[in-house]
């Protein structure tokens, strides 16, 4: 029996096998014989009645934009295939990240403090060979899911929205007038909250291989006898399995949790999970200097993202919206989940308010609420520095050396360079400042990297590189433009407005 048998045999809740049924999606995926799901049809007929305005499918991250449309008075409904119930492991946040669910009015202050559940500081980058660095109110809340989805559950409740739980999405007819899901349920707008794996994402995917994949496992256990800093990014060890190891660490309500996690490609022959879990157990005690047999393993996590260069999807079908992961709306060094819901969701709220409003429901229009965004796809550069190909040789220390070499320059830099990065935000100022200082004082290291990534990784980089800096210019023009724009009728303003939305998130203005 391996390491990682006996520790997951020792869990409630058959978690080794739900391990090995991850292993066997995972597969399927990189093998590419996935079946592509046949589950949006069109029909030209009209409607006899529609009864909400949204219906949106998966519940533990829809309720977010649930409850945020029926505070605005929609009338919504919300299916979730299981129970609406959040898991035990906090989701790890900002605090600043957090107004947002004030400032739409979902929770008191009352309740938002009730769902901060830990709270911890400094955080530490650090990569073997080179000097850390330490950040403050990064990732440093833990928020409870099981109190913070009760609370707006019963808020959605009460605004007047429907919850239908052991409802599974099973399919979705497009009519000219609204949508029809399961044959039953009739709404104008289905959001599509379903996740990376939403049955609707991959037909409109229409089975395309992910361009990249990040692993992740790890655990929350009793024992360590430090817990009240944490890990942002962090690595000891060169590459092993042709993979760059990196590990974050949270103190947690009861335990520490601690994660391995890396960045590869979708080739079939790389790492599986269960292999992943291996590493996990045989690094974490060098990793946080403590014996296995010290610690009261409470729960094992486990999973993987896929990452598409084709992100954010944009469906082709009228009155269907992605949001969330279904979305594919975070970089490739992302997990994605809660924190890139919340930090769309007063985008997507007013947004998806207007859209209904002014009845701009084509696939067209609703486009524009998952628009390019330039400060994503300058990401895909940095997911391949930090990766290596399955046949490809280089130095074992490279990418440790690299991302040690580019830290330092940023910590010198500052704050406003250095936070905004580590909270999945790239703007065009801290990029181009970070560049130049690595080049000049670090020619060589560039140099090294370029074989790594190859040149048309590079050449496409550079095109949305400039396109950061051209969507920073543009939306610096906003204040020029709002008068012109509040003289338009409501039509012509939701367009003016997503496109300003493109040009603030696309260029990482949104960071306050």
């Amino acid at each position: 029996m391996s390491l990682t048998e006996e520790v997951l045999s020792q869990l409630p809740g058959n978690v080794l096998e739900g391990l090995r049924r991850a292993d066997s999606i995972l597969a399927s995926l990189r093998n590419g014989n996935t079946p592509v799901p046949q589950v949006v049809t069109e029909n030209q007929n009209h409607l006899d009645a529609v009864e909400w305005d949204v219906i949106i499918c998966g519940g533990t991250l829809g309720i977010l934009i649930g409850c945020a449309l029926a505070v605005q008075g929609f009338k919504v409904a919300l299916l979730e295939r299981g129970i609406l119930r959040g898991r035990e492991q906090e989701w790890n946040i900002s605090r600043k990240e957090l107004a947002v669910l004030r400032e739409l009015d979902l929770l008191t202050d009352e309740e938002l403090a009730t769902s901060i559940v830990t709270e911890y500081n400094p955080a530490r980058v650090s990569f073997q060979g080179g000097t850390e660095v330490w950040v403050e109110d990064v990732l440093n809340i833990g928020v409870d899911p099981g109190y913070l989805l009760e609370t707006l559950k019963q808020k959605f409740l009460k605004l007047g929205g429907n919850l239908f739980e052991n409802t599974p999405f099973i399919d979705v007819i497009v009519h000219p007038n609204g949508v029809k899901i399961n044959q039953q349920f009739t709404a104008r707008l289905l959001l599509d909250a379903m996740g990376h794996f939403s049955p609707i994402t991959q037909q409109a995917r229409q089975g395309k291989k992910p361009d990249a994949l990040c692993l992740v496992v790890g655990s929350c256990a009793q024992g360590f006898s430090e817990n009240t800093t944490g890990d942002l990014l962090l690595s000891f060890t060169n590459l092993q399995n042709q993979c760059q190891y990196f590990w974050e660490a949270f103190p947690a309500k009861d335990g520490r949790t601690t994660y391995l996690f890396t960045y590869l490609d979708a080739e079939p022959q790389r790492l599986t999970l269960e292999n992943l879990f291996d590493e996990y157990l045989r690094l974490l005690p060098e990793y946080q200097d403590i014996k296995i047999n010290q610690l009261k393993f409470q729960r094992a996590l486990f999973g993987f993202f896929p990452t598409y260069r084709q992100s954010p999807l944009q469906t082709p079908w009228n009155r269907i919206l992605p949001i969330g992961d279904s979305s594919g709306s975070q970089s490739p060094l992302s997990f994605g989940g809660f924190g890139a819901m919340i930090r769309h969701l007063r985008r997507l709220t007013i947004g998806i308010t207007e859209a209904l409003q002014t009845q701009q429901l084509s696939a067209q229009a609703l486009a524009l609420l998952q628009p390019y965004q330039p400060s994503l796809s300058v990401t895909w550069l940095f997911q391949k520095a930090m990766s290596v190909k399955l046949n490809q040789t280089i130095p074992p220390t490279q990418i440790n050396h690299l991302l040690s070499v580019v830290f330092a320059q940023m910590e010198k830099l500052g704050t406003p360079v250095l936070k905004p990065f580590l909270q999945d935000i790239v703007q065009f100022p801290a990029l181009t400042q970070t560049l130049l200082k690595t080049g000049l004082s670090h020619p060589l290291v560039v140099a090294n990297i370029l074989p790594q990534v190859g040149l048309f990784n590079l050449f496409d980089w550079l095109l949305h590189y400039s396109n950061l800096g051209i969507y920073a210019a543009l939306f610096s023009l906003s204040p020029i433009l709002e008068p012109f724009i509040k003289s338009l009728s409501p039509t012509q303003q939701y367009y003016w407005h997503r496109w300003l939305d493109a040009w603030k998130f696309g260029s990482g203005s949104d960071y306050e």
